[in-house]
């Protein structure tokens, strides 16, 4: 089976147009710790453990993740 094949679509994250959109897929044939895949939209990615994601899901919930969408000082 080929890696195409085995990915199920999970979302797309359509922010600005102008930008792409990333996506975010479960590959059912990777190993646990490879099993969540983030795509961007200039066709890299990344993967990671379904843990790792939760970890990331509970910062943006908690705001540890905020000072992400302020403008950059410099």
């Amino acid at each position: 089976m080929d890696r195409a094949a085995s990915l199920q679509h999970i979302v797309t994250f359509c922010g600005r147009r102008e930008r792409g959109c990333p996506e975010l897929f479960l590959d059912h044939n990777a190993p646990p710790e490879r099993h969540v895949v983030i795509a961007d939209d200039y066709g890299q990615h990344i993967q990671m453990s379904v843990a790792q994601l939760r970890d990331i899901v509970a910062a943006a919930k908690d705001g540890s993740l905020d000072a992400l969408q302020e403008p950059a000082r410099g």
